[in-house]
């Protein structure tokens, strides 16, 4: 018994409209999904256009509110005047009225770490002259919170991180005399520029030897009287001395060896530089310092000043313009403010008032 195979036979038609068929689809397919891109691409750009839109409002919304600060800023708060910056203030041009002081800077807060010369850089306390290491050392500090055996360790690690520091003889000399620069700068109170000035000439006196079988202390005295007498400070040898660990006479020996070799740009004192402290520790007034002024001049263009003690000068100005204007100051008040005897003051006034 033989199974019966059912057998289908396609025409060439048929296969031929079935291709039609598919070419169609997928003609149809493509353009559906073209279609959709397109559609995509519409709702992409109108959302663009829109944020766009948004974007376009909040900065020129920005700008007018920066425009109406900055107007604001500029204009005076009293009068209505227009401002403008002098230095660290902002100062009305109509009326003088100072709108703000002490500007906040809004720039970059600069902090490198890199080898780079051109990059500004903040990295802890500037170099100073006042110290032999020129202040780049550091120090153990002390704390409350340690106690018991680390506070003991940390003890001795101080002491040996401190004799560390001094590795020669010459570092402990400075150190002294620096120390005692210092001193006198905060005893006498004068400028720290007067104070580097003298350490600066503390090393050049090292430099050249000067201080074998010399006073540490009178070199530190010497040196800040030179650092006085080239910043025009005006301040006698004996009140340096005064306050010195050093005698007049170690001062003296120091000054002249600096002098000798160094060749100190130095000229001889003259009795104007004195005025202005004498005159406000007599409480003279300005007219009487001015005439003190035109007197101390003629002492030195007559001659009368040659050979005398500035200072005594000065006083001796300053009583002789007091008496000319019907000023309270004797001749003892001024011997006493310069240091001197009241002989002096009156040699010098009988001088100035001879005919």
């Amino acid at each position: 018994m033989s199974e019966a195979r059912s057998t289908q036979t396609r025409s060439p038609r048929t296969e031929t409209d079935d291709a039609a068929t598919a070419s169609r689809a997928g003609t149809t397919d493509r353009a559906a999904t073209v279609d959709t891109g397109e559609t995509a691409t519409a709702d992409r750009a109108a959302t663009t256009g829109a944020d766009e839109t948004d974007r376009a409002a909040t900065t020129g919304a920005d700008e007018t509110a920066d425009a109406g600060e900055t107007a604001a800023r500029e204009t005076c708060p009293e009068c209505g005047g227009r401002t403008r910056v002098d230095a660290a203030e902002r100062v009305c041009a109509d009326c003088g009225l100072v709108v703000e002081s002490d500007r906040i800077d809004h720039g970059p807060e600069w902090r490198s770490f890199d080898d780079d010369d051109t990059n500004p850089k903040r990295t802890g306390a500037p170099l100073t002259r006042s110290r032999h290491d020129r202040g780049l050392s550091t120090e153990i500090g002390r704390s409350t919170k340690v106690k018991g055996r680390k506070r003991r360790r940390l003890a001795r690690m101080r002491t040996q991180h401190n004799r560390a520091q001094i590795s020669t003889k010459r570092d402990r000399n400075k150190v002294y005399a620096y120390t005692e620069i210092r001193r006198l700068t905060g005893v006498l109170e004068l400028p720290d520029s007067v104070r580097d000035t003298a350490c600066t000439l503390f090393d050049s006196a090292q430099d050249e030897s000067l201080l074998r079988g010399r006073s540490l202390e009178g070199f530190a005295a010497a040196c800040l009287y030179v650092a006085c007498r080239t910043a025009d400070v005006a301040r006698t040898v004996g009140e340096i001395c005064a306050e010195a660990k050093a005698t007049e006479e170690e001062h003296q020996a120091a000054f002249d060896a600096m002098n000798r070799e160094l060749g100190l740009p130095i000229a001889p004192t003259g009795p104007a530089e004195y005025l202005p402290r004498f005159a406000s520790d007599l409480g003279c007034g300005a007219d009487v310092e001015r005439r003190a002024g035109e007197l101390a001049e003629r002492a030195v263009e007559e001659g009368i000043a040659n050979g005398r003690n500035p200072v005594g000068v000065a006083a001796a100005c300053l009583y002789t313009a007091a008496r000319e204007l019907d000023a309270e100051c004797t001749q003892r008040e001024a011997a006493d403010v310069a240091d001197v005897t009241p002989v002096t003051v009156r040699r010098t006034y009988v001088d100035l008032t001879a005919e």
